[in-house]
This record gives C-alpha cells, sequence and structure tokens, in this order.
C-alpha cells in the first residue's frame, strides 16, 4: 500500500506497542512541562496532543520519515491533519 508514493510497511506487534508507550510518556512529559510553565492543557486540548504524538510516534513504524523527504512530510501533515479534524469532530459531537 502506498501514501502519497511511500510504500508502507505493516509494523509488528511489539513495535505498534513500542511507540504507543513512547507516544504516551512523551505526552506525559508535555503536559508535565506545559504544567510546570503555568500553561494549563484543556481536556480537548490535552487529547489533541496525545493525537498528535501518537501519530508522530507510530508514523516512523509505518514508513512514514519526515526527515526522508518532501512526501514524506506532506503525509505526515496531511494525516494529522484529518486525525485533528476527525478528533474536534468527535469533541463537538460528545458536547
Amino acid at each position: 500500500m502506498k501514501l502519497f508514493g511511500i510504500p508502507l510497511r505493516k509494523p509488528s506487534f511489539n513495535e505498534v506497542t513500542a511507540a504507543t508507550i513512547m507516544a504516551v510518556g512523551l505526552w506525559l512529559a508535555c503536559l508535565g512541562g506545559a504544567s510546570a510553565f503555568g500553561h494549563q492543557l484543556s481536556r480537548v486540548d490535552a487529547g489533541a496532543a496525545l493525537v498528535v504524538i501518537l501519530w508522530g510516534c507510530l508514523s516512523v513504524r509505518f514508513g512514514v520519515h519526515v526527515g526522508q523527504g518532501r512526501a514524506h512530510l506532506v503525509a505526515n501533515v496531511s494525516v494529522t491533519a484529518v486525525l485533528l479534524l476527525v478528533y474536534q469532530g468527535a469533541c463537538l459531537a460528545m458536547s
């Protein structure tokens, strides 16, 4: 399967698990850093940060490396935008 001409790979269960654990750790560090600098994030903002960080960690496992050219960058930004759009739509539907 290809995304913007980038061949995607199927990561193993262990790779997905490791990327997810790393994303949660980075998310907690992000929330802790924001709190330490006096910026409290709302639930919606914290959830959006988790979505973006999780995709950032998983994208490498799927073969989308931001540093490997313009197509990879466009693919990453496009998928991030779609994920945030879906997330914001779900947040609006819940309220």
